[in-house]
């Protein structure tokens, strides 16, 4: 039986300048949808689970159209209510050499950061649920979008239903915003069975400063600083990203454990980056796909990992390919052509 998994975040549109172009160098944009969250979603449904999308749309042909693309990944929209506002925008450039790419955010008002956090009803949400997923980006919007995230936190608490959590941090949301970043984050990684973060989310919500000589000693400080501060907690996962250029970078991965276990998966090396936009996202895809299936940590890490580097290889925010690519390249899959 395929496992239930319901993401609550906001369904963004990206804009994004043509190839490598600054923005509106030329008079056109790209549109995907995407979203931390919905990011998740899409990934999970395309590789067999039943994930569900919960927030607040526009209610307007935007917002029917970026529902739209998720129930074409197969993706649950039950979940998604028209609300008055706009939708979350944001906006891309792609880097180039020396030039980094860069993200504008256009999402103050949104439909889903003014939403009433009273209008969900997590426990109808949540029926037969297995796993809530709930990321840093979604109170960094607002009074009310942190409201709704710790509502669904808690429910999940009561009802018996899993949390996963992606630290996300988001610096320039949380400063438009004016929000307890350390506070917030803190009460939602209090309610998570597994997290995604690494010493620089400690750093924010913990004040760890991590004095570890290498990535990995850097990791395992923040993992050890988490379970302490965390009783629930069982895992932390996170990515490595050894940046070499703007198109050349090597990712590798860790997860530690609550019974002291801890494994390593990678490297990858990713020459001439299609898109990055998202790998974090598929990363967590990966790793929760492997744990719905019974995998061992080791096993489930180097899905996630394999998921976060093909994300690379594809444009848009979401990874949409079916988990037998995932898991032919975390079993050293061959780059023949197939035929």
């Amino acid at each position: 039986m395929a496992t239930r998994i319901v993401c609550f975040g906001e369904l963004l549109l990206r804009l994004g300048a043509p190839g490598r172009e600054a923005l509106l160098q030329t008079p056109r944009l790209e549109v995907h949808v995407g979203g931390a969250e919905a990011n998740v979603a899409v990934a999970l449904a395309r590789f067999g689970h039943e994930a569900a999308q919960v927030g607040a749309i526009a209610g307007n042909a935007l917002g029917e159209a970026a529902a739209g693309e998720l129930r074409r990944q197969g993706v649950c929209t039950r979940g998604l209510r028209p609300a008055p506002g706009r939708m979350g925008l944001y906006f891309l450039s792609t880097g180039a050499l020396q030039r980094p790419s860069a993200v504008l955010y256009d999402r103050a008002g949104s439909a889903f950061a003014e939403a009433d956090p009273a209008g969900y009803d997590w426990n109808a949400l949540l029926a037969g649920a297995d796993w809530l997923h709930l990321s840093g980006v979604s109170p960094a919007l607002g009074e009310r979008a942190a409201r709704a995230s710790l509502d669904a936190a808690e429910a999940a608490l009561a009802l018996g239903v899993k949390v996963s959590f992606d630290g996300n941090f988001r610096p320039s949301l949380w400063a438009a915003s004016g929000g307890d970043a350390p506070g917030l984050l803190r009460q939602l990684m209090a309610c998570a069975d597994l997290l995604f973060a690494d010493h620089r989310d400690m750093a924010v919500v913990l004040g760890l400063e991590a004095a570890g000589a290498t990535p990995e000693a850097r990791v395992a400080e923040a993992a050890a600083a988490a379970f302490a501060a965390f009783p629930r907690l069982q895992r932390l996962a996170t990515t490595l990203r050894d940046t070499r250029s703007v198109d050349e970078h090597v990712l590798s991965a860790r997860l530690h454990h609550r019974d002291g276990s801890a494994h390593g998966a990678g490297p990858y090396a990713l020459a001439g980056i299609v898109d990055r936009i998202g790998g974090g996202d598929a990363f967590a895809a990966g790793v929760l796909h492997g744990l719905f299936l019974g995998r061992d940590d080791g096993e489930a890490l180097a899905l996630g990992l394999a998921a976060a580097a093909l994300k690379h290889a594809l444009p848009g925010d979401a990874l949409a390919l079916p988990a037998a690519e995932v898991e032919a390249l975390a079993q050293g899959g061959r780059l023949d052509v197939r035929r």
